[in-house]
């Protein structure tokens, strides 16, 4: 049952869904268990959805209530201690919001990504001076000192590509757009473009372009997605559920449910099919390198 994992958003996103097992087993309403354990009803929620830690004495506390065995409430009061871990990216709080959080946690612990970006880079493939560009423009009544924060959160995830122990699989697909609007300018443009190149380099990244010619196509209608997939247990079973990520301007969507993921990965094959391959893909974000340049 147990997994290693970075931070803590993975631990608690699995104690709920075990806890939401055990009281499925038992055969009690939320209601019910939030009655039997004295607790509200919405902290029973926040447990099972992933969003509140615990500890251990509570976690006790829930294994008792439902009926689990002795075995698997140990294993479940182990897991509470995990989440209580906090992950790099925590001393940020006051400018990471709480959606993203979440999202931060996961991807530390993916193990491979299917990313589609129509109009900007993708967030791990980013320049410095790129992302300072976008989270100005895009954050005007933020200090100098919280942009730079966020700045540093965007470096640091970026991390993730180049790291020298199993990085993640990392899949791309960007429209055309991305090699055409000139953020921050040409020299900011031009090291963000020779960044692709460089890292389209690695063995574990592969980025295509969808280029203006190739039409009506999916991301059209699916727009944005991130779809991570997570390490696989001893057990052949995979530690977390693979998860789409949807942002929007005030907030997100975790999207797990087998047709929900079913749909995207449609989406994600199709984008994949319609964009150049990874050689001619390298050549068209060459010519957009020359044309900045003249």
């Amino acid at each position: 049952m147990h997994t290693e994992v970075t931070g803590s958003t993975v631990p608690r996103r699995q104690l709920g869904r075990y806890m939401r097992d055990l009281r499925g087993q038992a055969r009690m309403t939320v209601k019910a268990a939030a009655k039997a354990l004295e607790w509200s009803e919405g902290k029973i929620w926040r447990i099972e959805t992933g969003q509140s830690s615990m500890r251990s004495h509570d976690a006790e506390l829930m294994c008792r209530t439902y009926g689990s065995d002795v075995e698997t409430m140990d294993a479940l009061k182990a897991l509470a201690k995990e989440t209580k871990a906090k992950g790099w990216w925590h001393s940020y709080g006051d400018v990471v919001p709480d959606y993203f959080d979440v999202y931060i946690g996961l991807e530390e612990a993916a193990s491979s990504f299917s990313w589609y970006e129509s109009d900007l880079v993708p967030g791990l493939l980013q320049t410095e001076a790129y992302s300072r560009a976008l989270i100005i423009a895009a954050n005007p009544d933020l200090s100098f000192e919280e942009a730079e924060r966020l700045v540093r959160v965007r470096v640091g995830r970026g991390a993730l590509l180049t790291r020298a122990t199993a990085p993640p699989n990392f899949r791309t697909v960007i429209g055309e757009p991305v090699l055409r609007c000139a953020v921050g300018g040409v020299e900011v443009m031009t090291e963000q473009l020779t960044r692709l190149l460089d890292l389209s380099q690695l063995e574990h990244v592969q980025l295509r372009v969808i280029p203006f010619s190739a039409g009506l196509h999916a991301g059209l209608h699916s727009r944005p997605f991130i779809t991570l997939r997570f390490p696989v247990n001893v057990d052949g079973r995979e530690s977390e559920p693979p998860t789409v990520y949807v942002e929007s301007f005030t907030g997100a969507l975790y999207l797990d449910r087998a047709c929900e993921l079913a749909r995207y990965d449609a989406a994600w094959l199709s984008l994949w099919n319609s964009a150049l391959d990874e050689a001619a893909s390298a050549d068209l974000i060459r010519q957009a390198v020359r044309e900045l340049g003249q």
